[in-house]
């Protein structure tokens, strides 16, 4: 943290705000039903768009990176982000906060981005990992905003006056990243332009790419709209004992993030990092799938551990990263997080009919358990592809 600039500080402010918006819909969700009409599968379609938005403008964004910098294209998408907490804190119906979160996730778009642009271009590729660990880990406390601190306020003033006052907190934000945030230099002449064509010819990156999609998406569809139901229909969770287990997940994946840069220089590869951590989130996913009814506090902890060993995700772009060449440092990372940031979206959408199937042919358990394991076989499927791909280059 020594090394972060007051730039640096100020993007985090940004992808703090970034992850409070993916995950508070669940904290809303009996408000929304009851004020706008919004169910489960409305907010389930709302969850998905933010991050299919987010990951649509992924190559957009790395476009601008490259071209005009962090400084503008930071501060310019989070006036966006703004604009939808507004239109969302005035929604009467259902498809109001559709468009809100698409906003939201146009917005956020680069939040995260801008500074792994700045830590790939001022920093030693070895140090990558560390960096961006340690970012995420601060960033994440915008998932302990969304559950207990936000419940508190929208108690005192009401769900809209507080979507207000995070729209306004949004502006105040664009504005300290335009102030600022300073620009890494431009490249000279002597780099080629490059483009997402040139990235997809690095073969390096080729058996990466399946695990991006569906690394960090497990453990996130998992926290921001699964942990709560699965606890309260199988165990019959009070509310209260839901907020501490989804809290201590939150937590435990701050802890994840943290944790990754040190793991790396202890096991000594980023790749063997990334093969130890989605392992044990696969055997804790599968642990869940074969024990989902075993004893509540077993699932709080497999929750945790699903958590903790899925923050470990920071580390797959540390991996991709180590193999771009400067020109295509902006290109090359969002193109990297687009499938990170898609591959959530489509498991957000595809979970939800998977649990009404099962929902229709078993009781709560099995129906879990089915969900459990529609995130595990993805998860395997990109480990064996990843087992095929390189050590990074610093390794």
């Amino acid at each position: 943290m020594r090394r972060f600039t007051a730039g640096i500080w100020v993007l985090v402010l940004g992808y703090t705000l970034s992850q409070f918006y993916r995950t508070f819909l669940a904290v809303l969700a009996p408000r929304l039903q009851q004020d706008v009409g919004a169910g489960p599968d409305d907010l389930a379609i709302s969850s998905g768009i933010w991050f299919l938005a987010f990951a649509a403008m992924q190559v957009p964004v790395g476009r601008s990176l490259d071209r005009i910098g962090p400084r503008r294209t930071a501060a310019g998408l989070m006036l966006v982000a703004a604009a939808g907490a507004a239109v969302f804190a005035s929604a009467t119906l259902p498809w109001h906060l559709h468009l809100a979160m698409v906003l939201i996730g146009i917005g956020c778009s680069s939040a995260l981005m801008s500074a792994y642009y700045i830590f790939a271009r001022n920093y030693r590729a070895r140090d990558f990992g560390m960096l961006a660990g340690v970012f995420v880990a601060l960033g994440a406390s915008g998932n302990l905003l969304s559950a207990t601190p936000l419940v508190s306020l929208t108690e005192a003033m009401g769900w809209r006056p507080a979507l207000w006052l995070m729209g306004g907190l949004t502006l105040a934000i664009a504005a300290a990243e335009w102030l600022v945030v300073r620009d890494p230099a431009h490249l000279d002449a002597s780099h080629p332009s490059g483009g997402l064509r040139e990235v997809l010819r690095l073969r390096a990156l080729w058996f990466i790419l399946p695990l991006f999609a569906v690394n960090y998406g497990a453990s996130a569809a998992i926290r921001g709209l699964w942990a709560g139901p699965y606890l309260q229909e199988v165990f019959d969770a009070s509310q209260d004992t839901v907020g501490q287990a989804t809290l201590l997940m939150g937590l435990a994946m701050i802890a994840g993030n943290f944790l990754a840069g040190p793991a790396v220089r202890v096991i000594g590869s980023v790749r063997r990092t990334i093969i130890i951590g989605t392992g044990a989130t696969m055997i804790s996913i599968a642990a869940l799938w074969l024990f989902p009814a075993s004893s509540l506090g077993l699932s709080v902890l497999l929750l945790a551990l699903v958590g903790f060993t899925g923050a470990f995700y920071v580390l797959m772009i540390a991996h991709g990263r180590a193999f771009l060449p400067p020109h295509l440092v902006g290109r090359g990372v969002t193109f990297l997080n687009m499938f990170s940031i898609g591959g959530t979206g489509l498991l957000q959408f595809g979970s939800r009919p998977v649990y009404n199937a099962a929902t229709g042919l078993a009781g709560p358990a099995a129906a879990y358990s089915t969900l459990f394991l529609f995130f595990a076989l993805p998860l395997a499927i990109g480990l064996g592809l990843y087992l095929l791909t390189p050590e990074a280059p610093d390794d």
